[in-house]
């Protein structure tokens, strides 16, 4: 029988192991981790990742061949394939500061696997990687194998999250790359035969190790390529009174183009666009290419003017100051169906209106209070480390930010709302109650294109939506404050 254990129980390791788990139930699959509290939250009713369909996923599997433990050594020694799904955050200090991948985790995870192994096993990167860090584990463990045979895989995920048991149910493509050699291609078919056990085996795609780490960096950099590419055209769409949502559609009805990953927004957020862009960008430094590093920078150059031109846009609107004024910010994950904040565009956009004195309140479902405060509080590539290395939840409450539980109480005597986060309730708010509600001129700020401009715009609000020909108020306003 095949045991696995998976080292990291995050957005990754979680969900991916509980698939593996109902799809293959011969397989033994254990998911470990050193944060106590992150293991006793996965063996109770309150998951610590919100993720539609995962509950009953995990409900259906815990105890009878899926586990979660803190007994790291134990599980990694019994398994023949561990997955490591450990963090890769971006360095703040150091040489590659602010690009380069920190290997740290990883690299401890490695000198673990090969103290505590009695028999032979493949060990798989599941976290997204910089290339070529397979060679590095690679010699970690050759150096301190005693006599036992590791062989690496790479396996990246390509997980979007709200939809991550979707993905894994039905991915496009699994990739596992391993060394051309014959103990690497027993390893690929070894691995490739537990995904086999619901993926078609013309959706499992082998390749060499450095081009599946790669292949990982480069499906982020093109998807977030579009969508700062769209945004681009938001600003030159509101310059000109053009509508994004009508260039959109029409440029994604091109089969060569396509619709996907072509709607205009506030920026894209999440915890891999930036990073892997960054890792890209560092990786072609330091192979003497900086024309293509220039290029994929921009990439996010475009994803941080977005955010701050949000930001200006409200300012602006609203007599150029939003000093002591009362702000709603509807969402705050960075996309619906997540209760996600890593890199989300509502963090830039706070931090830039409390920059600007403004009193924020703040709304959305699935993000705890202790969470937006934290996130506040942090500084940029903070949240990427384990738990116990991030600052710790700021004890003095921010006087310009409260956090509520409900939208309306979010907006009550607000000047103005942001929406940050796509999520369907509020495309269904009572926007006449919203009007009445709000300190006049009443102002909606719509991040995500979710509103029907007109029929606000019938109720009496002043509103800018991203890339939306602008309101007649907005006109003579600068774009920039």
């Amino acid at each position: 029988m095949v045991k696995i254990c998976c080292i990291g129980a995050g957005y990754v390791g979680g969900p991916t192991m509980a698939v593996i788990a109902l799809k293959c139930p011969e397989i033994e699959v254990a998911v470990v981790d050193i944060a106590a509290p992150r293991i006793n939250a996965w063996n109770s009713d309150h998951l610590p990742i919100y993720e539609p369909g995962l509950e009953d996923v995990v409900k259906e599997c815990r105890g009878r061949n899926l586990f979660f433990s803190t007994d790291v050594e134990k599980h990694v020694a019994e398994a023949n394939i561990v997955f490591v799904s450990v963090n890769t955050p971006t360095k703040t200090q150091g040489l590659g500061a602010g690009k380069a991948a920190d290997l740290t985790y990883w690299e401890s995870a490695a000198r673990m696997i090969a103290d505590v192994s009695k028999s032979d096993k493949i060990v798989v990167e599941k976290s997204t990687v910089p290339v070529k860090t397979a060679e590095a584990i690679e010699r970690i463990l050759t150096h301190n194998r005693k006599g036992i045979n590791f062989t690496i895989l790479s396996n990246p995920e390509f997980l979007a999250e709200g939809t991550a048991i979707k993905d894994l149910f039905n991915p496009d493509r699994v990739l596992i790359g391993g060394r051309e050699t014959p103990e690497g291609q027993k390893a690929i078919h070894a691995l490739r035969d537990v995904y086999a056990h619901w993926v078609p085996l013309d959706r499992i795609l082998c390749t060499n190790l450095w081009s599946a780490e790669l292949s990982k960096l480069a499906a982020n950099a093109f998807l977030a390529q579009r969508i700062s590419s769209v945004n681009a055209m938001s600003a030159l769409c509101e310059a000109t009174g053009a509508d994004v949502s009508q260039v959109s559609h029409s440029i994604g009805t091109d089969s060569r183009i396509g619709p996907k990953f072509l709607n205009a927004s506030v920026g894209f957020g999440g915890s891999c666009f930036q990073k892997d862009i960054l890792n890209l960008v560092y990786i072609c430094e330091c192979n003497g290419l900086p024309e293509v590093a220039n290029y994929w920078k921009q990439v996010i150059k475009v994803n941080d003017y977005q955010k701050s031109r949000f930001v200006n846009r409200v300012v602006s609107s609203m007599f150029n100051t939003v000093s002591g004024k009362k702000i709603a910010v509807l969402g705050f994950a960075f996309k619906k169906d997540t209760g996600d904040t890593r890199e989300t565009p509502a963090i830039d956009v706070c931090k830039g209106l409390l920059g600007d004195k403004a009193k924020l309140s703040i709304y959305d479902p699935q993000v705890s209070e202790e969470q937006i405060l934290k996130d506040l509080a942090m500084k940029k590539f903070d949240w990427d480390h384990p738990a116990h290395l991030q600052p710790t939840s700021p004890t003095t409450s921010n006087k310009q930010v409260s956090v509520v539980w409900d939208a309306y109480e979010a907006i009550k005597d607000a000047h103005g709302v942001c929406i940050m986060t796509e999520w369907d309730e509020f495309k269904n708010l009572d926007y006449k109650k919203v009007f009445d509600n709000m300190q006049k001129p009443a102002f909606i700020f719509d991040g995500r294109n979710v509103v029907d401009v007109k029929k606000l715009r019938d109720i009496g609000f002043i509103v800018y939506s991203i890339g939306k020909p602008l309101d007649a108020w907005l006109k003579d306003m600068p774009a920039v404050a």
